[in-house]
Formats: structure tokens, sequence, C-alpha cells
């Protein structure tokens, strides 16, 4: 039936490899999913000079949101002694699953947690084609080879 692929689909973990083992990520609860969302939406608003919300970033501080959001493989990772940074470094790709999706989770965990790997370098946006704002010798402009729209093209004739 078309519901039980569904539920399927929506029963996602997201599995990491650290220290020569795999460690598996239930998907988290709806409450710590919403309590997630919260506190990155937050955590941004404050990062952009807006309202800092105390209550969202302070309940951030008194749960134990790692644990919560990696459930049973905080434990496993904390009875094989994974180092901190290790961990950290878990529920943070954690949250970008949760925040984003599994791409996005998957991008953050091979940063190796350094977030200038997050953006794509200048050779792959050129690959990806990004704009290109090197002017060509064939090219009017330099950020599009595509003709300008009719009304553009007829205020440069006046």
């Amino acid at each position: 039936m078309a519901f039980e692929a569904l539920d399927e689909l929506l029963d996602e973990t997201l599995v990491l490899p650290i220290g020569g083992r795999r460690y598996t990520i239930p998907a988290p609860t709806a409450d710590t999913g919403l309590r997630v969302q919260t506190i990155v939406q937050a955590a941004a608003v404050a990062a952009s000079g807006g309202q800092v919300d105390e209550e969202a970033l302070g309940d951030a501080a008194e749960g134990d949101l790692y644990r919560d959001l990696l459930g049973p493989a905080y434990d496993e990772m904390v009875a094989n002694g994974v180092t901190w940074p290790a961990l950290k470094h878990a529920a943070r790709t954690a949250i970008a699953w949760v925040v984003q999706d599994k791409t996005a989770a998957e991008r953050v965990w091979s940063s190796g947690g350094d977030p200038s790997r997050l953006a794509p370098n200048r050779q792959e946006r050129r690959r990806s084609g990004g704009a290109n704002t090197t002017k060509s010798q064939d090219s009017g402009s330099g950020t599009s080879g595509r003709p300008a729209p009719a009304r553009a093209r007829h205020k440069r004739r006046r």
C-alpha cells in the first residue's frame, strides 16, 4: 500500500563512520526536531544582528540537545571513547540533516567541521555554471552569453 511506502521513506536514519565504527542515528522525535529548528532559527536571527531569543537559546543550554539528537548513538559514542570534536561534528551533521536534508548533512560531514569547505570553491562554481565575470573577446558583457530581454534592448537604442 502507498501509505506503507511513505512510512518507510519517513523513517530515515543517518549512518556516520567514526573511528572504524558506524553509528546509526535514528530520525529524531518530533519534539527534538522542532527544538532543533527553533534553535537554528534563533541563532541565525542573532547572528544577523536581530533580537536574541533568550528562551530558545537558553533551552538549548539547559537540555541535552546532542544526546536527544543523536539518540542511542550518543551513548555508543561515549562508551567507545569517541573524542569530543568527533561527537560534536556528528551532532552538527545531524542538525544539518534535521534542518535541511541528508544531502546537506553529507556536505557538513565531508567538510570535516571546516566551514570554508562547505562553500564551493571557484573551480567548482565554474564547472557548475556559476556566473562568469571575466569578459571574453566575443562577449558584450562579462556576465552572460544570453541576449538582453527585448525591453532592455529597446531602451539601449534610444
